[in-house]
């Protein structure tokens, strides 16, 4: 449990460093470059999509050499390298690079970090450790946001980005530091000729095709949370207030991150899954037709327990049933395929959101996340722990 506890701490560091730089991205590219939102868009599409694309790499590299905390490690690092690069950046295109910095960096560190996560579980409880560093997980992400809004809070006249860079290397430095004290619990296995992971996935447990097959469906109606903080600036809150709501939200799933993650444990992953699906379907439908400021707080408070229910049970759900020489692939795999949905996800709501507006857009995610929800509960064998078939 202190292995778990100690990567927790890594990401409460490097989440406060990620956000208190993340939420300013946009201003700053807007107000000292002069870039569109499109441009923004597409510097954050770019961002993510090679970071999603890694993410199975860098299981398959975890499975092969059994090396994750140097893998992990080197990913967290690229942290810092990217508040260097937005320091050194004097273009929007300087941006660009700092913040493909950032996203490889998340893609090679999330696949080994969860797998370490997994194997220093105790036997029954992999629920609760993912849900343990979840919560630390969110609730650096929640500390980042709440300083990124004071800091601009505080700001007259002109606001100096740098010195946040400067400020946010600290908790990244912290967060390095961790490494230090955890130990790599290495698991034995057979020696034998490996393959390529793409060759076995005709073996691959049903169950667990089935899952990454729901996760993409309802990834393309999961549209970039920059919609969801667009969406509650048209109800009249103003850009420093919206950053507040993004900190409600992750300050939520960090409380219910770990009741989430034990009640897996006991009731099975499926019924936290298909749960998670619904709410968020319902809060979707919310947004669709959210028109106070009461009810825009209220819907992110509950985007943040559809988070906790569904971010660290679904990891704990696809680490047991992936094969155990695979189960890096598979954790990178399922991040990878939601990665890849992104994309078109955020096309599609755009699209939707210029041509009818933007109820049809979250309508659209409702529907999706919907129909994701009854294709677990139909289809999904029910338990804890599927029973493995593969080959």
């Amino acid at each position: 449990m202190l292995n778990i506890v100690l990567l927790g701490l890594v990401s409460f560091f490097s989440d406060i460093s990620s956000e208190m730089v993340y939420p300013l991205i946009p201003l700053y590219l807007t107000t000292v470059f002069g870039a569109t939102p499109a441009l923004v868009g597409l510097i954050e599409g770019i961002a993510e999509s090679l970071a999603s694309l890694l993410k199975v790499y860098s299981g398959y590299l975890t499975d092969r050499y059994q090396h994750k905390k140097p893998i992990a490690f080197s990913g967290y690092a690229m942290g810092i390298f990217y508040k260097i690069a937005l320091l050194l950046a004097s273009s929007w295109v300087g941006v660009l690079g700092a913040r493909i910095i950032d996203r490889v960096g998340k893609g090679i560190r999330t696949t080994p970090r969860d797998v370490m996560v997994s194997d220093n579980a105790q036997e029954g409880k992999v629920g609760h450790a993912f849900g343990l560093h979840k919560a630390l997980d969110m609730a650096g992400s929640a500390i980042g946001i709440l300083l990124a809004y004071f800091l601009l809070k505080r700001a007259s006249g002109s606001f100096d980005y740098r010195n946040v860079f400067w400020l946010s290397m600290i908790p990244a430095a912290l967060g390095l530091m961790m490494f230090l004290f955890i130990r790599e619990k290495r698991v034995v296995r057979e020696a034998k000729p490996r393959e390529h992971f793409w060759k076995n996935l005709g073996s691959l447990n049903g169950q667990l095709k089935l899952y990454l097959l729901v996760t993409f469906l309802f990834t393309l109606g999961n549209s970039s949370n920059a919609f969801l903080l667009l969406r509650a600036k048209s109800v009249g809150f103003s850009d420093t207030s919206v950053i507040l709501l993004y900190f409600i939200y992750n300050l939520t799933a960090a409380v219910l991150a770990i009741p989430a993650g034990k009640r897996s444990d006991k009731v099975g992953r499926k019924k936290l899954l298909v749960a998670g699906y619904f709410v968020f379907s319902l809060v979707y439908i919310g947004f669709a037709f959210a028109s106070s400021q009461a009810m825009m707080i209220a819907l992110f408070v509950c985007y943040g327990f559809y988070t906790a229910m569904i971010a660290g049970v679904e990891r704990a759900f696809i680490s047991e049933i992936a094969p155990p020489a695979l189960k890096g692939t598979m954790l990178g795999m399922q991040s990878t395929l939601v990665g890849i949905a992104l994309l078109p996800a955020s096309t599609i709501a755009g699209l939707l959101w210029n041509t009818w507006g933007a109820s049809a857009s979250f309508l659209f995610g409702a529907i999706m996340s919907g129909l994701a929800a009854c294709l677990l509960l139909f289809f999904l064998k029910g338990g804890a722990k599927v029973e493995q078939t593969n080959g």
